[in-house]
């Protein structure tokens, strides 16, 4: 996010528990994509980038994430369903979002609010990693007098520090250490009351 004579920049992202990332899903504020963007980037070619007005995401964009979620996941399903892990936000929720999962097999579970910093492996397990990366990033550019990150110099940047953080060892220590793979109840256990019994 930025302010002032900055823009907003959304990026959804998805892992598998088996330690895999599906390619990013950038949304840029604007209203015409330019080639410049990406002339000097060396984004692989499943990336996707996207426009919106402001650069957050909307009812059409988490439509169109799901659907870009389906594409890289069918191959890798084992058995008849897919399971999403899904934060709160609205885009995850519209009628459309739901009735593509319905018809594709994908079953939608909802966090709780409040829960991300112990239950979103992404969370627990890459942004930190990711945020790290990404500063040290911004750290060369300044020290070349780039003040100001455009476009063109954010998707550089970000590659290289998605390419560090966004690992398979990372991707498995978020689901490790949420509960959620392997299963471990008491983990997952510990949103609830305080005063709840734990396990000896």
């Amino acid at each position: 996010a930025q302010q002032g004579n900055q823009e907003w920049v959304t990026v959804i992202q998805g892992i598998g528990s088996c330690g895999y990332s599906i390619p990013p899903y950038i949304i840029f504020a604007g209203k015409v994509h330019l080639d410049s963007w990406t002339c000097n980037s060396p984004l692989p070619p499943d990336w996707v980038i996207t426009l919106t007005e402001n650069g957050w995401t909307t009812n059409e964009k988490g439509l169109e994430w799901v659907q870009h979620f389906d594409f890289h996941t069918r191959s890798r399903t084992k058995g008849a369903y897919r399971l999403l892990i899904l934060d709160g936000h609205e885009s995850h929720h519209s009628v459309d979002f739901e009735l593509y999962c319905k018809e594709q097999n994908i079953i939608t579970l909802c966090m709780p609010p409040h829960s991300s910093h112990k239950l979103q492996p992404l969370d627990v397990g890459c942004f930190s990693p990711l945020k790290r990366a990404y500063s040290q990033e911004i750290e060369v550019l300044m020290r070349v007098h780039i003040t100001h990150i455009a476009k063109e110099d954010f998707l550089p940047a970000f590659y290289k520090a998605y390419d560090k953080a966004m690992t398979t060892s990372n991707i498995q220590a978020g689901f490790r250490a949420t509960g959620l793979v392997p299963f471990f109840c008491w983990l997952t256990s510990s949103l609830g009351p305080k005063d709840a019994k734990q396990p000896n």
